[in-house]
């Protein structure tokens, strides 16, 4: 079984790793998929966005070898074929909102109530859709500098991979999966970390962060519902902290922009990797709080409130550090 887990991964990574560098030749060429440089962008050079269609079928190939649900693999193809339309042309919002919706739907329907029955079914379906949707394209608006996103499917596969083990729950469906999504991540990082040769667009950040909703949701169902919690606590609070503000300005919030904390510390002068190192290093610290809050339940609620208070101190960083003398968007 150890065997197979070593394969299945090392399967999936170098699927990642070849098939993205394939992609970069191939895209190239194509001034559709060429992301050129705006006011809000953080690059200067126009990359190749798209790089997502060789890790979305990485995921599907190691996700059917791990025997996932095809519901899963519908819905991610599903995402991925709108979401490739919208990286060529603009798709109306309340098209892609419809078609997440239907993609969520559709795994819901098999999944056990996530609040233990302690609420009607039509309502713990409904709160969980709206939280599952929000991840979906937080995680997407979050995919704005080199290398972010690719860390958090690290961050997020490992953490699960080792919690699943220190709790005694390998092999399971959770570690599997997020096992995957760890290789995938791995293979992705290799050609997105600064300076970016890649992109993954819409066509790979709405299918992974939908996935990776999925295995919030699985281990929440699975008793870790605090590790599901801080786990992706950064991507959770950069993201909601920056909406709440854009409400409260009155802006639109649909309309894409470069609010985030992470993107202010790239505009305050702070690299691409640096600034991700940030983040990577916060999302260790989110490993190791999680993997305690299963090995310790009774201290769940304080490893959560200490995921947070660093977060958000990360976050105020952020926002507040001094400009650094040597600015830099690539």
């Amino acid at each position: 079984m150890i065997i197979f887990y070593v394969a299945l991964s090392l399967s999936v990574f170098l699927i990642s790793l070849l098939g993205t560098r394939l992609t970069i030749i191939a895209l190239r060429k194509r001034a559709a998929f060429l992301d050129r440089p705006n006011l809000r962008s953080n690059h200067q050079t126009p990359t190749p966005r798209g790089g997502g269609i060789a890790v979305v079928m990485a995921l599907i190939i190691g996700l059917l070898a791990a025997d996932v649900g095809y519901s899963i693999i519908i819905a991610m193809f599903l995402l991925a074929a709108v979401s490739l339309m919208d990286d060529l042309i603009s798709v109306p919002p309340l098209v892609r909102l419809l078609v997440q919706i239907m993609a969520v739907s559709l795994v819901l329907i098999q999944m056990p109530p996530v609040w233990g029955g302690s609420l009607p079914l039509w309502l713990d379906r409904s709160i969980i859709a709206i939280l599952w949707i929000w991840f979906i394209n937080l995680f997407n608006f979050m995919d704005g500098i080199d290398g972010l996103a690719a860390s958090e499917m690290i961050g997020i596969g490992m953490g699960f991979c080792l919690l699943s083990a220190f709790d005694g729950a390998f092999p399971h469906a959770l570690f599997a999966y997020s096992l995957i999504v760890a290789a995938a991540g791995c293979g992705f990082l290799w050609w997105n970390w600064h300076p970016a040769k890649i992109f993954l667009g819409d066509v790979g950040s709405i299918p992974i962060g939908f996935l990776l909703g999925y295995l919030l949701l699985l281990a929440a169902t699975s008793g870790y519902l605090f590790a599901a919690l801080i786990l992706p606590a950064y991507y959770l609070s950069d993201s909601t902290v920056t909406l709440a503000k854009r409400l409260y300005q009155r802006k639109k919030i649909w309309v894409a922009h470069s609010e985030h904390y992470y993107q202010q510390a790239v505009r305050r002068g702070r690299k691409h990797d640096t600034v991700a190192r940030y983040i990577f290093g916060i999302n260790i610290l989110l490993i190791f709080l999680a993997t305690l809050s299963v090995i310790h339940p009774h201290l769940a609620i304080l490893h959560l409130f200490v995921a947070y208070l660093a977060v958000f101190t990360l976050l105020a960083f952020f926002a507040h550090a001094p400009a650094h003398p040597h600015h830099e968007i690539s």
